[in-house]
């Protein structure tokens, strides 16, 4: 990764908690850090008196308070700013473009109604092109940029889990974290047992034996690109997104991929991001992949 970290920010706490983690994490990788606020002057067609001046020096002292804070923390960060005259999804759509990586911030996290992403961010998630780290106020305390293993969800083939695995050592590479690769499996409808599917698990000694395989087989790229990484390889059988987020409760950031894929209603998220997103204990990377 040789390009930007971009975060947005609003002027919440949770904004400025994702610009702390994305200053962090742009100081380990030895990159710039850009912070963008989307503000666009629309004025309402009711009778409510609107102040284009000061709304557009509220958007200016947003984005310096970010600016302040992160260069008041990390020496040797290159910073920008700016305000760009766009709403929101639309501006940071856009801002995935231009950086490797975005950060934004999310809401806090409730024991009935969990982790509130929020409208913005959903969207955002579903149709960036480029990875999406979600962080919370709560996330700057307890799960810092250099704390914990880099926990990360593998599913499908080697090919399929390409993009995911590689932000999951990259990242694990700059803080000096461990990685934990985490892979769930089900027993498969009756229908399911196809002789050629059969055939293969048969050879590996069975169901689970032959999902350690697929597993050790997507890490063996890695591993030999990242000789020094430890790795500790999970295998369970239960549902995808409880399996990982019980494997990933010690972590400092948790990777998980998205298919690109549209359906009739659009971009979704999908099973596994969606139950990361919003119950992970740490700072969460959604990567997109074909």
């Amino acid at each position: 990764m040789t390009g930007a970290i971009t975060v947005g920010v609003d002027g919440s706490p949770e904004s400025l908690a994702a610009a702390d983690w994305a200053a962090r994490e742009a100081v380990l990788r030895g990159i710039p850090l850009r912070i963008v606020h989307a503000w666009l002057w629309q004025p309402l067609d009711v009778p409510v008196v609107q102040d284009r001046e000061a709304q557009a020096k509220s958007a200016d002292g947003i984005l310096h308070e970010a600016e302040t804070h992160v260069l008041g923390r990390y020496t040797g960060l290159s910073v920008t700013g700016e305000v760009v005259p766009d709403v929101p999804v639309s501006a940071l759509l856009s801002e995935t473009e231009k950086s490797d990586m975005l950060v934004i911030g999310s809401r806090g996290h409730g024991a009935l109604i969990g982790f509130l992403l929020g409208s913005y961010g959903r969207q955002v998630i579903a149709a960036a092109t480029k990875p999406v780290v979600s962080v919370r106020t709560r996330d700057r305390e307890m799960s810092g940029a250099g704390a914990g293993e880099v926990a990360v969800g593998q599913q499908g083939t080697p090919e399929d889990s390409e993009p995911v695995l590689r932000f999951a050592f990259e990242a694990a590479a700059a803080r000096g974290a461990a990685v934990r690769a985490v892979r769930a499996w089900s027993l498969p409808p009756i229908h399911g047992y196809g002789p050629g599917s059969m055939r293969l698990a048969d050879e590996a000694g069975g169901l689970e034996p032959f999902e350690r395989k697929a597993l050790q087989e997507a890490l063996a790229p890695w591993r030999e690109r990242f000789p020094a990484i430890p790795v500790t390889e999970h295998v369970e059988i239960g549902s995808p997104g409880q399996v990982l987020l019980s494997a990933a409760s010690r972590a400092g950031l948790l990777v998980v991929g998205r298919r690109v894929r549209r359906s009739p209603v659009g971009s979704r998220i999908g099973s596994v991001a969606h139950a990361a997103l919003h119950h992970a204990g740490c700072p969460v990377a959604v990567i997109p992949h074909p």
